[in-house]
């Protein structure tokens, strides 16, 4: 199921607080979700906190630039970013298109454009965490309706906490997840500062499903950040 056949997550960077009443109301009437951050840094972190399904940015942020924030984002992840600016010269938007946006509308704009170019966005993003049919992957296989995993053939008996995760990694393949992203997933908290639980619980996964001394399969480890789980 892709986000735009349920309701998605979106991801609001604004510091007028008027703009960003608008959109989110305008979000809701969509049936969209939409967290609303006034800083680049809170945004940051709730980025983290959440993995939206899409990005909303603007430019001309108190604390750091909104390219900055784009930057940081694009180090670790394909999300899809929209920079919603009133910064209208070519330039600046070429910049922000090298920097990785996938699109740019300027202010002021009609909400029916923005929920248009919201919606071609969610439908280059990742899918959610429900799948239609099994997954497979270099002899992994996962039934989410059935709930079964084997591995080569041969199925794995896996905990409700690390069928969870095996199902979060898998509805996320090929991006970066944080630990702290993992534990509101997983375990639903994330005000936390040792996530040493996810760890332990990565590891007895991994024990199961990561067969053969050719290294990791499936799940690689981003150093100091999280987990990805290997992209087809």
């Amino acid at each position: 199921m892709s986000v735009t056949e349920r309701q998605a997550d979106v991801l609001l960077i604004e510091d007028d607080s008027s703009i960003a009443r608008f959109i989110t109301v305008s979000l809701k009437a969509a049936h969209i979700r939409c967290t609303a951050a006034a800083t680049g840094a809170e945004g940051l972190s709730l980025y983290s906190a959440n993995n939206p399904d899409l990005v909303l940015l603007d430019l001309g942020l108190p604390d750091i630039d909104g390219t900055a924030v784009l930057s940081q984002i694009r180090n670790s992840s394909n999300v899809p970013v929209i920079i919603v600016s009133a910064r209208d010269q070519e330039q600046d938007i070429i910049d922000a298109l090298d920097r990785g946006a996938d699109d740019y509308i300027t202010k002021p704009f009609r909400p029916g454009e923005l929920l248009a170019r919201i919606r071609a966005g969610l439908r280059k993003g990742r899918p959610l965490q429900e799948q239609a049919a099994p997954f497979e992957y270099e002899g992994l296989s996962a039934d989410f309706e059935k709930r079964i995993v084997t591995v080569d053939g041969e199925e794995v008996h896996l905990t409700p906490t690390e069928y969870k995760l095996l199902e979060v990694l898998i509805a996320n393949r090929g991006k970066v997840l944080t630990h702290r992203f993992l534990a509101g997933q997983v375990w639903g908290h994330t005000a936390v500062d040792d996530f040493q639980f996810v760890r332990v619980t990565m590891a007895n996964l991994r024990r199961k499903i990561e067969k053969g001394d050719a290294g990791f399969r499936y799940i690689l480890t981003e150093t100091g950040v999280g987990y990805r789980f290997k992209s087809q």
